[in-house]
């Protein structure tokens, strides 16, 4: 076997270990782990070398940033944002069940959006708590995400109680979907800064 591990890097040149394993378990059918241990005795002995894969450099320019996978929570918190306010103006409160998508994206859009572009914006790299695993960093983000939402939206509603529109369904909308873009782009814009000041 390690013999065809040897022919299939000269031959086929694959780019990672994973394409490796899936030629060889073709000809070989074993699981993954076991000819990747076979790999790594390759390695050990001398006789493949294994070369780390650098991550993407990150674009100096934030325009250029903004079309990378690193923006894609970004682009996806504006287009949710935006299709929620689309929906609580297009659809009546009377026409299910469409109305029922429409509270759907609004409790989204109120109980987490406000929250998780809030601390992004606060921490865009990671959390100041220490988390065990990446798992737990992405639970804990989410929780106070929820519970920035929860302190937000009454304030965005006490200080438009003292406004000429008052509560209403139409200036709390706007006022959640301004908060949800402005902390999104402030968030985005450090998450950059971040990116490039550990680059260099």
């Amino acid at each position: 076997m390690n013999e065809y591990i040897l022919k299939a890097i000269k031959e086929k040149k694959p780019e990672n270990i994973k394409q490796l394993a899936e030629i060889v378990q073709q000809r070989f059918s074993l699981p993954k782990e076991e000819i990747i241990e076979h790999v790594l005795k390759l390695q050990s002995e001398g006789k493949i070398t294994l070369k780390e894969t650098a991550p993407p450099p990150i674009p100096e320019r934030f325009h250029h940033f903004l079309r990378t996978s690193q923006a894609y929570w970004y682009w996806t918190t504006i287009l949710l944002a935006l299709a929620t306010t689309i929906l609580v103006f297009t659809v009546p409160e009377d026409v299910y069940p469409i109305v029922y998508v429409r509270y759907i994206f609004g409790s989204i859009f109120v109980l987490w959006m406000p929250g998780y572009t809030f601390i992004k914006a606060l921490f865009p790299a990671k959390l100041p708590i220490q988390a065990a695993s990446k798992e737990l960093e992405t639970i804990e983000r989410i929780a106070l995400s929820i519970g920035m939402s929860l302190a937000l939206v009454p304030i965005v509603g006490l200080l438009l109680n003292y406004t000429p529109w008052g509560i209403s369904l139409t200036p709390i909308t706007l006022s959640l979907l301004a908060l949800t873009i402005s902390f999104a782009t402030a968030a985005i814009t450090r998450e950059h800064q971040t990116e490039i000041k550990k680059n260099t």
